[in-house]
């Protein structure tokens, strides 16, 4: 029986990865081992490991990087990243552990370890979401990282399927599914609003802003002084209220969520709410007036649910988004500016007619057909070849 190891390390990618690893662990012939990590097991970002022990889903392996601790900044970042690499290894290298490839999403620091891991190892690595451009953050190369580590890839969209064979890809192991974020909103049982009110024991009759900030990476401003330019332009904003969830563990993450907290605990229209889990947390992006911040889901989950949203700054920059999505430098007043046309009435109408460029259909039941499909043939296990073709 071949067996799938799946790598999770965040409240976002595991979001992403839930539907999968359920398509997975109803497959029979298919053993799945859930490699949990990174913040959710700490509780200053929500031990989202809850999340996933509620769901049922069973945890092969608790892989701890983040209760030692590190030098702030590039350096701890560096540490971390050796720690889960050193992690993976050893329990990789347990023969009983071996899986017949590792599946993760995306483009952290914890996936990067966990795929040089693998590959150090001999193990296939499998690549959700690469082809992506994010400038602003170090995720840009961690990801592609990934993508020349990989053997098959699931990029969400055509542009980044070419990206990924220009890169020397093998176009017959690239294929283009979809975004699983967007799969999660068209399937999931949103709240009302009114049930979102309850659940989160707040007055949401006005209107309100939903906010993530995590650390760009790849600025000269130090995370503290990143989110103090985006909370001066929220002070101008009397018109709304607003909900905080947590920045990740990048470095900085901490310094901005204190801030946050300090901001929240002196303004009476804004809560910080680190983690609302993904069915709460879809139905208030679902139910927002407007999304503000850097976050993935300002540009990839938003065009599906037709909501205005303000991406700031280069944490997002390069990636294919909706025409609901407005960008803005990370500037207080450019931030103001760009927030009042999104709420202008001409904008909330264009919203409405947004496109999801990440509308592939059934992306995790493409993901786990073709994974079982590659497994059943042993066509992991072939040496990976460099394609000099063209992108096609």
């Amino acid at each position: 029986m071949p067996k799938v190891a799946v790598m999770t390390g965040t409240r976002a990618d595991y979001g992403l990865l839930r539907p999968v690893i359920r398509k997975l662990l109803e497959k029979e012939d298919i053993q799945v081992d859930l490699l949990v990590t990174g913040s959710h097991l700490v509780d200053a970002y929500g031990h989202t490991i809850d999340e996933i022990e509620a769901d049922g889903f069973p945890i092969a392996a608790r892989l701890d990087i983040l209760s030692q601790p590190v030098p702030k900044g590039r350096a701890g970042t560096a540490k971390r990243t050796a720690l889960a690499l050193g992690l993976f290894l050893e329990w990789f290298s347990q023969p009983e552990n071996r899986p017949d490839c590792l599946l993760l999403l995306g483009d952290r620091y914890e996936a990067f370890a966990a795929g040089q891991a693998a590959a150090l190892l001999d193990i296939p690595l499998v690549h959700i979401s690469g082809g992506d451009v994010t400038y602003g953050a170090d995720d840009e190369w961690f990801r592609h990282c990934l993508t020349k580590m990989a053997k098959l890839h699931f990029p969400s969209c055509e542009v980044y399927r070419q990206r990924v064979i220009c890169m020397g890809e093998q176009p017959e192991r690239v294929f283009s599914v979809g975004g699983l974020g967007d799969e999660n909103i068209r399937q999931a049982d949103l709240l009302t609003r009114q049930e979102l009110e309850e659940v989160l024991k707040l007055d949401l009759s006005d209107d309100y802003a939903l906010v993530t900030w995590h650390p760009e990476t790849q600025s000269a401003l130090e995370p503290a002084a990143q989110i103090d330019i985006l909370l001066a332009a929220i002070k101008n904003m009397p018109e709304l209220f607003f909900i905080f969830t947590a920045a990740n563990a990048d470095a900085g993450g901490a310094e901005i969520n204190a801030r946050i907290e300090a901001f929240c605990e002196k303004n009476k229209k804004a809560v910080f709410m680190p983690s609302l889990g993904t069915q709460v947390y879809l139905s208030a992006l679902c139910h927002a007036t407007v999304v503000l911040g850097n976050s993935s889901s300002g540009v990839v989950e938003t065009p599906t649910l037709k909501v205005p949203a303000v991406d700031i700054g280069n944490r997002q920059a390069g990636r294919e988004t909706g025409q609901n999505v407005l960008h803005c430098a990370l500037d207080t007043e450019d931030i103001l500016m760009t927030t009042e046309i999104a709420l202008s009435g001409e904008f909330v109408q264009l919203a409405l007619e947004a496109e999801s460029p990440y509308d592939g259909g059934g992306t995790s039941g493409k993901i786990v057909d073709i994974l079982t499909e590659f497994l059943r043939e042993g066509r992991l296990k072939a040496p990976k070849q460099f394609y000099d073709g063209e992108a096609g």
